[in-house]
């Protein structure tokens, strides 16, 4: 499921970066798994943005086989590198061999477990995180990682409009009238927004790509 209409989902796809062979393989599998991925729309938007903020250091809170990551190195140098985590053995292995056909498996860590557990065993900074783990954790990975983005940082989460939340909900609570009884996904997401909102150290916009991509940036 999309935020935006079929029409304007093919309009962006089709005017934004193309998958390269190795991510139309990604994409064919996903497809054939029902595995829920960003998207090209996201993802190309993760590779942009790797590339204004010429990142360096990506951390990613979830990274299933790879897709999402794969994104971020395209926008990066030949030096850039990112962190994938998953507590799938079999996902990570499969991100794993992926990236080693593709030629950028070097550029890359590949770390089994909780990505809250295992982002404590790193020093910043991070120059691009995307936060994609557990709904009702978004807080959690955002305070474990938030003093590791440096100014001019970006922090990305996906699924906060559509996936796994109710959108009316969320909805709901931003014109102040509460979450109801919405599940904790969508509360988790309701507390990621304002937590990132009313933080002072940040700047965030909510695009309608995918389903639905709050973008911070650390502005102090």
């Amino acid at each position: 499921m999309t935020v935006l209409p079929d029409d304007l989902a093919r309009f962006v796809r089709a005017t934004g970066p193309a998958h390269d062979e190795i991510q139309a393989e990604m994409a064919d599998h996903a497809d054939e798994r029902g595995f829920p991925t960003v998207g090209s729309e996201v993802g190309g938007t993760l590779q942009l943005l790797a590339r204004l903020t010429d990142a360096r250091r990506v951390f990613e809170f979830g990274s299933g086989f790879g897709y999402s990551a794969y994104w971020f190195l395209r926008g990066m140098d030949d030096n850039g590198e990112v962190v994938l985590t998953e507590v799938d053995a079999d996902e990570l292995a499969m991100a794993r061999e992926f990236f080693e056909r593709a030629g950028v498996d070097d550029r890359a860590s590949f770390e089994e477990g909780d990505a809250i557990d295992v982002v404590d065993g790193y020093d910043g900074p991070f120059d691009l995180v995307l936060v994609d783990n557990e709904k009702h954790r978004y807080v959690e990975a955002f305070e474990a990682v938030r003093e590791k983005v440096p100014v001019g940082g970006v922090v990305v989460a996906d699924n906060v409009m559509a996936g796994p939340v109710d959108f009316e909900s969320l909805l709901a609570h931003v014109d102040g009238d509460g979450l109801g009884d919405a599940d904790d996904a969508t509360c988790g997401i309701a507390d990621y927004l304002d937590t990132v909102r009313d933080d002072e150290a940040f700047e965030t916009v909510t695009l309608p790509l995918g389903e639905g991509i709050a973008v911070s940036t650390r502005v102090q």
